[in-house]
């Protein structure tokens, strides 16, 4: 709450109020403010901070997403106050808006942007809000089931042929969802072309003036076929001032397209390029080498690409790239999971980073901010490489990358080569509660060189070999745990790398998955002491995958997370008991939790008593054993305590070897499936925003 003393009176000689500082200086802190409480409570406080609260620069645009404590009569409220001022509006996300509260955003016509994803609108309403809002330029919203575009007005046609900016996500009755996103600079080459492209049922749709696409699939074959719709008109002609191409197909057989070749020849001729991603099997070695030769991208993405890999990695080291430093954004992972990859499991030497490319990468790419390297290899060599600097380690080189703010790393890239006979632990020690301070010595952790070098890292995510997630994004659901392929440096070399570093303070996102030498995990309750401003905690299958042997030191690390506002845990056997959840709710901060668990157990008045206390918790998902009724009894109890003054409150909870689980994830909220629910890496996968 905001406090504000009228005119000076009541202040106490010497002392300052609110009402002493400027306008300037009290706009920059009103502009940390949700919009919801900015309007709706401190508005109310004093006529000086109701005029501020209504100035044009913090209404012009507005971002509502995710405003879980805001219920419909809140957003109303808010929108009627916004009607003659906003002009770029976000409710992504904002999944439990009514239609009702929807069709407020007929009254602002100031609109320039809106952002409707994850919100449910029907064909319908999605006509009224077009036929309403004749300055929109930019949207998007979400495709859904029964979505009718002949229910769409012959004003809201005009409308969607005005427009610059177009965003669907396109739910489909697979395992998941086709994210389209596609921005035209001028205007739509006629009105039926957009109603069409909406339903993926045009003919050849024209993208004259197109000048970025991407397509983000699930997987399953509808999600290729649909996509091979949207691009048919490349088949055509590709558009000349296409600047951004960015389609992820997963999966081991992405189809085949035709008019990759043409895309190619069309990027090497116009020399325009910031964001390029492509299937595995859509372009050679050669082909993208002279495309690389031609552009400057900021934006690469090669993940899952492990033929392309050396490619891009050698255009980048040498001559192959018009201007190196102008990349920000590189994702080259690889395959985590190769059974369903026969051609990949044949060359596992192309997973292999090579020391020396890498540390002309970074000398050669000073301005990268995201790096994605997981499921590839990084096996240290002591011996000396001519032409650079003795036991040059990759983390040492990494450790350069100043502006770096997120890394996705193999496990073995911690490792500094030298075994030694004893047992190992990657990245974690053993518990001994009370235990004094065992940071590694300096020198011996490359995670620790890293740190250090590295002073802006908010994200950071450590996987080790093989890992598949039960419940993943880009893999078709396992229903079984998966074992984890051996690698010498993931379990023995790794110990050296203990995840306890002070490097590790501006972390606000850690990832930590599939690290098979974990015992204890002293080293977690070090990054909760040293890190006292991490918001997201991720752990999954640590240790052995036959019990749970550092659920000790996580209670311990979970009282000391008092800024967490995201736990997703997943572990074969997690016995989710009374001492868990009483743990848990010293994360008073927490608003979303996800725990996984084929033979997990829960102890459902724990579970109530947790919610009771953590008052801010929106979503819980939880997917462990026992029956089906034990969950729908849980799930039923919290839903019908909470829901009146949880307006956003989604509860899930199913058994995750249930054969029904993939119907019931597909009514879940998109929003929180793609950020919390479903395992992915989320570094590098996308261009940075602008």
């Amino acid at each position: 709450q905001a406090v504000c003393v009228e005119d000076g009176i009541g202040v106490v000689s010497g002392s300052i109020g609110m009402s002493d500082f400027s306008d300037e200086i009290l706009l920059s802190i009103l502009r940390y403010v949700s919009t919801s409480d900015l309007v709706n409570n401190v508005s109310r406080t004093c006529r000086k901070l109701h005029t501020l609260c209504y100035d044009k620069t913090l209404l012009t645009t507005v971002t509502l997403s995710e405003e879980y404590t805001a219920d419909n009569g809140a957003i109303r409220q808010v929108l009627n106050h916004l009607s003659n001022h906003v002009q770029s509006l976000s409710l992504s996300g904002c999944y439990w808006l009514s239609g009702s509260t929807i069709d407020r955003l007929i009254r602002c016509r100031s609109l320039v942007r809106l952002d409707l994803s994850g919100c449910r609108i029907t064909s319908l309403r999605l006509s009224r809000l077009l036929s309403s809002l004749p300055l929109l330029r930019s949207l998007a919203f979400d495709v859904s089931p029964g979505f009718d575009s002949a229910q769409l007005s012959g004003e809201a046609r005009d409308s969607l042929s005005r427009l610059s900016e177009l965003r669907q996500t396109v739910l489909t009755p697979s395992y998941g969802v086709l994210q389209l996103d596609i921005l035209d600079v001028t205007r739509w080459e006629g009105t039926s072309m957009c109603c069409q492209l909406m339903m993926g049922q045009s003919s050849v749709p024209h993208y004259q003036q197109l000048e970025e696409f991407t397509a983000c699939l699930a997987p399953g074959e509808v999600n290729q076929t649909l996509l091979l719709l949207y691009l048919a008109v490349f088949s055509v002609r590709v558009p000349e001032r296409l600047r951004s191409f960015l389609v992820s197909v997963p999966g081991p057989n992405p189809a085949h397209w035709p008019a990759a070749s043409s895309l190619a020849h069309s990027l090497v001729q116009h020399g325009d390029l910031e964001a390029l991603q492509l299937p595995r099997s859509w372009l050679d070695a050669t082909s993208l080498g002279r495309v690389l030769l031609s552009n400057a991208p900021k934006h690469l993405n090669f993940s899952r690409c492990p033929t392309l890999r050396q490619t891009v990695i050698q255009s980048l080291t040498g001559t192959g790239v018009r201007d190196s430093t102008r990349l920000v954004s590189l994702n080259l992972s690889g395959i985590g999971h190769t059974s369903n990859y026969p051609e990949c499991s044949r060359a596992r030497g192309e997973e292999e980073l090579v020391a020396e490319a890498m540390s002309r990468l970074v000398i050669c790419c000073p301005n990268l901010s995201h790096l994605n390297l997981l499921h590839t290899h990084y096996h240290h060599d002591n011996a000396h490489t001519p032409g650079l600097e003795a036991n040059t380690h990759l983390c040492t080189s990494l450790s350069k990358l100043t502006h770096l703010r997120s890394l996705a790393l193999p496990v073995c890239a911690l490792s500094d080569g030298s075994h030694t006979p004893k047992p190992s632990r990657v990245g974690l020690q053993t518990y001994r509660p009370g235990s004094g301070d065992s940071l590694p010595r300096e020198g011996t952790s490359g995670l620790g060189t890293l740190l250090a070098g590295c002073p802006c890292l908010e994200v950071l995510e450590i996987t080790g070999p093989g890992f598949i997630s039960a419940l993943p994004r880009l893999e078709p659901c396992a229903r079984v745990c998966v074992d984890q392929r051996t690698c010498v440096n993931a379990r023995g070399g790794g110990g050296r790398a203990r995840c306890g570093s002070p490097g590790f303070r501006g972390l606000r996102r850690l990832t930590l998955a599939g690290l098979p030498g974990v015992l204890k995990g002293t080293g977690l309750v070090q990054v909760a002491e040293h890190c006292r401003d991490l918001q997201a905690l991720s752990l999954a299958n640590l240790g052995s995958l036959k019990t749970w042997n550092y659920s000790a030191a996580l209670l311990d690390t979970l009282r000391n997370c008092t800024q967490l506002t995201q736990l997703r845990l997943e572990q074969p056997y997690l016995v989710c008991n009374g001492a868990f959840w009483e743990a848990l709710s010293c994360c008073s901060r927490l608003r979303r939790l996800c725990l996984i668990s084929r033979n997990g157990t829960f102890h459902p008045a724990a579970v109530v008593t947790f919610m009771e206390c953590c008052r801010d918790v929106m979503v819980c998902h939880m997917f462990l054993g026992g029956t089906l009724v034990a969950c729908r009894t849980l799930q039923k109890t919290l839903l019908d305590r909470f829901s009146v003054e949880r307006p956003a409150l989604s509860v899930v909870i199913y058994p995750l070897l249930h054969e029904d689980l993939p119907l019931v994830i597909r009514d879940m909220p998109l929003p929180l499936l793609d950020q919390l629910t479903l395992f992915q890496s989320r570094v590098a996968q996308a261009p940075p925003s602008r």
